[in-house]
């Protein structure tokens, strides 16, 4: 795995229905189809945490899911628990607050006080990555410097992997398909918020292996145009 200079190796792994959809409808948990993985799939999700050095997802999937991001299928340690919160809003009771992990919450600078101190008094590390909104690029290169990150980990929600596709921060992309279709229009995707106009414009990709896991069929891609 060859790590990028100033910046984690940077894994996107995913659930996804045959049509795409990460959820069952705009705004439910993405629980809802996780649990018809196959256990093996599970057990391989849980691998791939053990794995990585750190682990991100958005604040929203967080607030939607309550998500723990830690390895427990598996053996292997917690990963850093990485979650860009611009405002510093989270919940405080959410999961990832907990004591069971080292969290790292990414902030702007225009973040309130009284929410940052309120994050730091649960425990968590603050990292101020931007001035009025997320800075991936800084947030990542922060990682690598100051948390020896050095490969992350990426179970976003659609906004979370817009970003991240956008400032080409990702190498690598795993999707395990679940053998559904949602449909609706603003069912959550994949990938959100692009707005592509030309064939040039698009993320090019390389299938570098698949294979079946349990029931559950897993594609793996290398990002060309990174």
């Amino acid at each position: 795995m060859v790590n990028r200079i100033h910046r984690p190796h940077v894994l996107i792994m995913s659930e996804m229905t045959v049509d795409g959809k990460l959820t069952l409808w705009k705004g439910a948990s993405s629980k809802i189809l996780m649990q018809y993985m196959d256990p093996e799939t599970e057990i391989l999700l849980h691998q791939t945490r053990a794995e990585y050095d750190a682990i991100m997802v958005g604040s929203n999937t967080i607030r939607i899911d309550n998500s723990m991001l830690t390895v427990r299928l598996a053996e292997g340690t917690n990963p850093i628990r990485v979650i860009p919160n611009r405002g510093a809003d989270i919940p405080l009771d959410s999961n990832v607050l907990g004591n069971d992990a080292q969290t790292v919450i990414a902030v702007s600078e225009d973040a309130p006080e009284e929410r940052v101190a309120a994050l730091q008094k649960k425990g968590v590390d603050v990292l101020v990555a931007g001035k009025t909104a997320i800075d991936y690029s800084l947030l990542l290169s922060e990682l690598y410097e100051k948390y020896h990150v050095r490969t992350l980990m990426v179970e976003g929600g659609p906004t979370l992997n817009y970003y991240m596709f956008k400032n080409r921060l990702v190498d690598e992309l795993r999707l395990i398909h679940l053998p559904f279709i949602v449909g609706g229009a603003d069912t959550p995707s994949l990938v959100g918020g692009m707005q592509i106009h030309s064939v040039e414009e698009m993320f090019r990709l390389s299938l570098k292996n698949h294979y079946m896991c349990g029931k559950n069929l897993i594609t793996e891609y290398d990002i060309l145009n990174r």
